[in-house]
């Protein structure tokens, strides 16, 4: 497996083209070899694929605004071709779509089409969780009715492993029931203080690495994606941290 920086951590250090490519050289000389594109600033594909290809970082998964991914589909694939990027994401579903089994099987009826013409470009539509999809009705997550609901070979999960264990669950567990549908998983850590959950660079707080990254190559995943939301010190020296620590655990 190989370890990426999630760009939606350097959010706000990526907001203009002359930034974006300061950071991608930040990011490749920390090590990472992979980059996930989300949150930063605009710029044109082609410009972002040769500012990639100068730090020799490859971008393999995105994520992309619902609206474009539903009514701009086309030139969503013709982006990801230039990127060189197979894996199209969606960052969560849209509100509207959320709290109910009505809500959720309107959000597969009005993107499964979109996953399908990905698909016959060669790409694969991926998810991302957060915690609400554990939410349970009649028995069932939110999640297990997403996976239920798109065929394997026309959507993956981009499972966050931080926000499944927000959510109470196990990330092995659910690495194992998404086998073969995880070839990108998010990476932050969990820790408690003052009395509040908060994020962590990965191996500084108290998620068993360990643990999850092996179930992460059971379940076939092939990069790691270390991404923090939000950081109480400076994020490129959390994705340092992040990249350090994982490194120890032989991942590079």
């Amino acid at each position: 497996m190989i370890l990426g920086a999630q760009l939606y951590t350097l959010r706000n250090e990526m907001k203009t083209p002359e930034e974006i490519d300061i950071g991608l050289k930040a990011v490749a000389e920390m090590g990472y070899t992979t980059v996930q594109v989300s949150g930063i600033g605009k710029i044109d594909a082609g410009l972002l694929r040769e500012i990639c290809d100068k730090y020799k970082l490859q971008i393999v998964i995105t994520h992309i605004s619902a609206d474009r991914l539903l009514f701009d589909t086309q030139n969503v694939i013709e982006e990801h071709k230039i990127l060189g990027c197979s894996l199209v994401g969606i960052g969560s579903m849209p509100d509207k779509y959320r709290g109910s089994v009505k809500g959720c099987e309107q959000f597969i009826s009005d993107y499964k089409p979109i996953a399908e013409q990905f698909a016959l470009s060669g790409m694969t539509f991926m998810y991302h969780n957060h915690n609400f999809e554990l939410e349970h009705f009649n028995g069932k997550t939110i999640l297990e009715m997403l996976a239920k609901g798109f065929d394997k070979d026309i959507m993956g999960f981009t499972l966050d492993t931080y926000w499944i264990q927000n959510a109470g669950g196990d990330p092995e567990e659910y690495l194992e029931y998404l086998t073969g549908r995880v070839p990108a998983v998010h990476l932050k850590d969990m820790v408690y203080s003052n009395h509040e959950v908060i994020m962590a660079p990965v191996g500084e707080g108290n998620m068993n690495w360990q643990r999850i990254t092996k179930a992460c190559e059971k379940a076939g995943t092939k990069f790691l994606l270390v991404e923090q939301d939000t950081c109480i010190e400076n994020p490129f020296i959390c994705l340092k941290k992040s990249f350090d620590n994982l490194s120890r655990l032989g991942y590079k």
